[in-house]
C-alpha cells in the first residue's frame, strides 16, 4: 500500500522562502516517519510554472518565461538537496510529461459536461492569479495579501461548472476528517454554503500557458493546470501517461499539505474537477499557519524577511528544524522569535539532550572498560526510566501520522528531562566514591544510556542528522529495517564499545540578527 504525501507546487516567482522550507521540512518529517513505520512512500513536491505573473515576472527581467522558471526551479531543486529533504518525485509543470495528462484529464471533464464558455468579470489579483469578491463599483480595490492593486478583467474565457457539485462538495466537507486542522473546516464550509460558483480555467490574453484542446487562443489557468501537477508527479514512474494508471502509482494520496491561503482551492475546486473526471478524491487536506517574525507579517518592503540560506548556514538544518517543529502547532499559525529560537535549541539540544548523552557515556567509558554497563536483563527489564520511555514511544506514534509534530518532539524531550533528573536523583558519582555499589551504578547508567538510545531513534524523523550523531556516540547504526523493533526497552547491548565522547549539538551563539 503506498502512503502518497504532498507539499504544495511552488509557484516560482521567486526562490524559496522561510513559508516553503516550513511546509517542505514538516512533510520530510512525515514521510520519513511513515517510511520508518514500514510505509511505501511516494514524497511528491514541486514547481508551478505558468500564468501571467510568470510572464510579467520574466518581461520585466528582460528575459524569456522558460529562462525565468529555469533559474527559479533550480533554486528549489538545490534548496531541497541542501536541506535534506527525502522527496521522491519533483514535478514541473513545464515537463513535456504534464501536458498530455492535462489534456486527457480537460477532456473527461468537457465529455462530463462540467465545461463550459462565457465571460469573466471582475476584480483580479495577478499575484494570487485569483479573481476576488469586491463589488464591481469598487473604486481601487487592493489584493489584501499582495498589497497591490486588483485589475479588472472582461473577457470569453472557459469555465468549469463548479456549481454543479454543490451537494457532494457539502456532503464532502461533512466528513470530519477531510480538512484538518477541525479549525478549517468551517471556513471552507461557510464558502461552500454561500453557493459555489462557477469558475474560469482559461485565459485568452496569456501565452505562458498550456494550450487548451480544441479551443484555440486559449491557454488553461494557472489553477487548473498546476493541480494537476500531483498526478502527473505520480505518473512520472516511467511508465504510460494514463490517468487509468493513477491507483497503481499511489492516488489518491493520503495528504495534501498546504498553507492555509489555498485551502478553498484543494478542497472545493480540486475534489470538483476530480469527480468530474471521474477520479478517487484525496483523503485529507492539511491547511497550516503562517509564520511571522517577532510578532510581524513578514515582508520585503519592512526589511523582516528571514532568508533560509541565512538560517542554513548559520544555524544548520537540526536547529531550524526542531524549532519549526517544536515550537509551533503545525497548523496554527506561528511567530519566529530568534531569542526563544536560541533558548530552545540550546536548552532542548544541547544541554538536555546533548549533555545527558555526553555525561552519561564520560561516566560509563570510565567505570566500566570504556563500554556500556554489562547488566542482567531481568533487572534492566524493570528500570524506573522503562515507563518514561515507553510512554514517549506511544506519544510520538500517535503524533506523527496527524501531524503533531509538537507533541511528538515534547514527549521525546520529556523522556530526555527524565533521565536527567533520574540521573541527578541517583548521582552515580557519590556511589561510586563510596564504594561497594558498582552493579547499582551500572543500572542506573544504562537504563539512562538506554533512554538516551531511544531518544536518538525517536527524533530521526524530525532532526536525522542530529539522531544519527546520538545514535553514533552509542556505537549504533542509524540505518534499520525495523524501526518497530529498535523502539523497545533494552535494545542497548551490555559490554557495548563506547566511541569518546563528542558534543552532539554545538550550542547556538547569534550575535546578530539572522
Amino acid at each position: 500500500m503506498i502512503y502518497t504525501l504532498t507539499t504544495p507546487l511552488y509557484y516560482v516567482n521567486d526562490k524559496p522562502h522561510l513559508g516553503s522550507t516550513y511546509t517542505t521540512v514538516a512533510c520530510d518529517a512525515l514521510a520519513r516517519f511513515q517510511r520508518l513505520e514500514g510505509h511505501e512512500v511516494v514524497f511528491v513536491t514541486g514547481v508551478d510554472e505558468h500564468g501571467q505573473k510568470i510572464q510579467r515576472t520574466a518581461a520585466d527581467q528582460g528575459i524569456s518565461p522558460i529562462d525565468h522558471c529555469n533559474r527559479v526551479t533550480a533554486s528549489y531543486e538545490k534548496a531541497w538537496k541542501e536541506w535534506d529533504i527525502s522527496h521522491d518525485r519533483f514535478v514541473r509543470t513545464t515537463s513535456a510529461r504534464h501536458l498530455p495528462l492535462v489534456e486527457q484529464f480537460f477532456q473527461r471533464c468537457e465529455q462530463a459536461g462540467d465545461i463550459r464558455s462565457g465571460r469573466q468579470t471582475g476584480w483580479y489579483c495577478v499575484g494570487c492569479e485569483e479573481f476576488k469578491d469586491d463589488p464591481a463599483e469598487a473604486i481601487n480595490p487592493t489584493c489584501s495579501i499582495h498589497q497591490k492593486p486588483l485589475e479588472w478583467r472582461d473577457e470569453e474565457n472557459l469555465f468549469f461548472c463548479l456549481s454543479h457539485f454543490q451537494d457532494k462538495i457539502e456532503a464532502l466537507l461533512n466528513q470530519s476528517d477531510f480538512i484538518a486542522p477541525a479549525s478549517r473546516r468551517k471556513e471552507i464550509q461557510n464558502f461552500v454554503a454561500g453557493g459555489l460558483r462557477d469558475f474560469s480555467i482559461s485565459r485568452v490574453n496569456v501565452d505562458w500557458g498550456l494550450p487548451v484542446p480544441g479551443h484555440q487562443g486559449h491557454t488553461f489557468y494557472v489553477w487548473f493546470d498546476a493541480l494537476l501537477g500531483y498526478l502527473t508527479a505520480l505518473l512520472d514512474d516511467g511508465g504510460s501517461i494514463d490517468l487509468e494508471r493513477l491507483n497503481a502509482v499511489g492516488w489518491p494520496a493520503d495528504q495534501h499539505v498546504i498553507g492555509k491561503d489555498i485551502l478553498r482551492f484543494h478542497a472545493v475546486y480540486w475534489p470538483a474537477m476530480l469527480m468530474s473526471a471521474g477520479l478517487p478524491l484525496p483523503k485529507k487536506v492539511f491547511g497550516h499557519g503562517f509564520l511571522t517574525r517577532e510578532g510581524q507579517k513578514m515582508g520585503k518592503s519592512i526589511g523582516n524577511v528571514l532568508d533560509p540560506d541565512v538560517l542554513l548556514d548559520r544555524c544548520g538544518t537540526d536547529a531550524v528544524r526542531w524549532y519549526l517543529l517544536r515550537d509551533i502547532q503545525f497548523g496554527d499559525d506561528g511567530d519566529f522569535q530568534q531569542q526563544r529560537f536560541v533558548d530552545l535549541v540550546n536548552n532542548d539540544l544541547a544541554n538536555t539532550i546533548g549533555n545527558l548523552l555526553n555525561r552519561t557515556s564520560s561516566m560509563s567509558r570510565k567505570w566500566f572498560n570504556e563500554s556500556t554497563p554489562i547488566v542482567e536483563s531481568k533487572d534492566s527489564d524493570h528500570h524506573a526510566l522503562r515507563q518514561a520511555a515507553e510512554t514517549a514511544i506511544a506519544t510520538v506514534r500517535e503524533s506523527m501520522p496527524s501531524m503533531a509534530f509538537q507533541k511528538a518532539a515534547e514527549a521525546i524531550l520529556q523522556l530526555a528531562i527524565q533521565a536527567n533528573g533520574y540521573l541527578n536523583d541517583q548521582a552515580p558519582w557519590s556511589k561510586m566514591k563510596k564504594g561497594g555499589q558498582d552493579a547499582e551504578v551500572a543500572l542506573d547508567l544504562y537504563g539512562v544510556l538506554e533512554s538516551a538510545r531511544l531518544v536518538g531513534w525517536l527524533l530521526q524523523p524530525l532532526v536525522p542528522d542530529l539522531s544519527e550523531r546520538i545514535l553514533a556516540q552509542l556505537n549504533q547504526s542509524s540505518d534499520v529495517d525495523n524501526w518497530s523493533g529498535q523502539l523497545v526497552w533494552g535494545g542497548l547491548e551490555s559490554g557495548h564499545p563506547l566511541p569518546q565522547p563528542q558534543p552532539v549539538m554545538q550550542r547556538l551563539e547569534l550575535e546578530e540578527a539572522l
